[in-house]
């Protein structure tokens, strides 16, 4: 790597490094702590899971179109994201740095983007999109669990930055391809 792109990204990553710093030592209160721990385990996949299957045995007629859309959704964004992570090859924070309170296992060693924000935002607006009167709840959700990848130091602002505009842009394109 040439002297002039490795300093580019050095300057690009000072900020998100801060920010890891400081909420790495931030020993937040027990009930946040809880909360951002919870949220991190609802984006391993069994809530949207659950929600699927709500909506599978909801009455509304778009149903098995909101599942399809959703379930593309997914596997397109795991693609692009898998894909995107063996590019950059991006260290996860709490490898750098370690977290004070929190300790999680994950199944890859790459950090950009962040899988959960894709996912989440992917499956929020693909299903969202179908069923307008839950998109807030779902968004919020899709929030939480983006927002706990930072907290927990899994992931850099960036990484889910640009994880949730990925998933929100697949999500929204499965639900145009499958409506």
């Amino acid at each position: 790597m040439s002297m002039m792109l490795e300093r580019a990204l050095y300057n690009l990553s000072r900020p998100d490094h801060g920010l890891m710093r400081r909420v790495n030592r931030w020993s937040a209160p027990r009930w946040f702590r809880w909360w951002m721990l919870m949220a991190t385990r609802a984006g391993d996949g069994w809530l949207w899971g659950a929600i699927g299957i709500a909506v599978l045995l909801s009455p509304a007629t778009a149903r098995f179109q909101a599942v399809e859309a959703a379930i593309t959704a997914i596997a397109v964004g795991v693609a692009v994201f898998q894909g995107t992570k063996r590019i950059f090859r991006r260290t996860r924070p709490r490898d750098i740095f370690p977290h004070c309170w929190a300790q999680i296992h994950t199944r890859d060693v790459f950090s950009f983007p962040s899988g959960h924000s894709t996912t989440a935002f992917a499956v929020a607006l693909s299903l969202g999109s179908f069923f307008p009167e839950i998109l807030p709840l779902l968004l919020v959700i899709a929030a939480n669990i983006a927002v706990s990848r930072v907290i927990v130091g899994m992931h850099f602002l960036s990484d889910v930055l640009v994880g949730s505009g990925l998933g929100a842009c697949i999500g929204y394109a499965a639900f145009r391809f499958v409506a």
